[in-house]
């Protein structure tokens, strides 16, 4: 997208204010405007979904689960912008061991809050938008649908992307087939999963979350696929790597005195969708690296039988 155009966009909105670009990311450019009135981050993209769910899922919003509201956004040259107040706070994935270990308390008590909000208005599972059903009728349709899904919006499907890489599609057929052994045991239950909790979209002072961020990839379903997401990627944070974050939650559900059986089979069928959809995701972006990084942590999270 053009980077002058956001800019002459955003002082066209905003007069003089001064404008600088924070980080571009997969989907989105960031930028921090300064008012007079106060910092603002403004976004930019192609899509409209991710900033529709932003503005939707800040009615969660609480002091476990603090959610910027969105003051504003629409239509902007080349896509959709959306404007926020900028939230002090650095991102959780720049912690150390000592320092997540702190902050883990606050980040079970968010994904309690998500845990407690009342989607009883709401149907389906997966995917959501503001006004329409989710994606899938059941849980485990969605969890399935990675079989045949794109590795992400506009890309053609997995099988297509990697059947010429060196990976082959292997690790995706095995890990595919033990998901299946394992997908009769999660929980037709919906709930608010942020699915991105890493990424840089929390934000934290001291042991306090400051702001959850992000939720264009929300889905409907198993609250324990945050959990799972964690579990996934410790080893590419060599901060966290004595922190067993299964064992963490499973400790923070005894302690609350929540019973979640099979948590283990859970965990591990989301890591390995997880893994699946993600290393999708790498081959469409050319990320061969990561596409082997993620087979081996596949064969890590389930080893193949025999």
């Amino acid at each position: 997208m053009d980077d002058t155009a956001q800019r002459a966009f955003l002082r066209r909105r905003f007069g003089d204010a001064r404008v600088a670009v924070m980080r571009p990311g997969e989907w989105s450019t960031v930028y921090s405007v300064g008012t007079p009135n106060g910092e603002l981050v403004a976004r930019f993209s192609r899509f409209d979904e991710d900033f529709e769910k932003d503005a939707y899922a800040a009615r969660y919003a609480s002091k476990a689960l603090p959610i910027p509201r969105i003051l504003e956004w629409g239509p902007a040259p080349d896509g959709f912008y959306a404007v926020a107040e900028r939230v002090a706070g650095e991102h959780i994935d720049g912690l150390d061991g000592a320092r997540m270990r702190r902050a883990l308390p606050a980040l079970f008590a968010a994904l309690d809050a998500m845990r407690a909000v009342d989607l009883s208005g709401r149907s389906g599972f997966g995917g959501w938008r503001a006004a329409d059903p989710a994606t899938h009728p059941t849980w485990q349709a969605w969890l399935l649908s990675v079989e045949t899904g794109p590795a992400t919006r506009g890309a053609p499907g997995w099988r297509d992307l990697l059947a010429g890489s060196p990976v082959g599609t292997r690790p995706f057929e095995d890990g595919l087939a033990r998901m299946r052994e394992l997908v009769d045991l999660c929980p037709e239950a919906r709930y608010l999963v942020h699915d991105d909790l890493i990424n840089r979209n929390v934000l934290v002072e001291g042991d306090r979350i400051t702001a959850v961020l992000d939720w264009g990839s929300s889905v409907y379903g198993d609250f324990l696929y945050d959990v799972a997401k964690l579990v996934f990627y410790q080893p590419w944070y060599p901060a966290w790597r004595d922190i067993d974050f299964a064992a963490e939650a499973r400790a923070h559900y005894d302690r609350i005195g929540l019973a979640v059986p099979h948590l283990a089979e859970r965990l591990t069928c989301y890591g390995l969708r997880i893994g699946i959809a993600d290393m999708a995701y790498s081959a469409f972006r050319g990320r061969w690296g990561e596409v082997a990084r993620k087979a081996e942590r596949l064969r890590e999270v389930a080893p193949p039988s025999g």
